[in-house]
């Protein structure tokens, strides 16, 4: 889950994706959560926390 308040659009959570799921534009970021591994990867690298884990 992405808490866009809190979201720079930084780039970092596409960057580390070992899957390439994450595409971050402008102003918006799309994911394909059905394809995602839940490495967590993308968590960990966001500098601003604004990934969390769906429960």
């Amino acid at each position: 889950m992405i808490v866009k308040e809190w979201c720079m659009y930084c780039g970092e959570c596409s960057g580390v994706c070992p899957r390439g799921l994450i595409e971050v534009r402008e102003i918006d970021i799309v994911f394909d959560k059905d394809q995602c591994k839940d490495c967590k990867i993308c968590i960990k690298a966001c500098p601003v926390k604004a990934l969390e884990k769906e429960d």
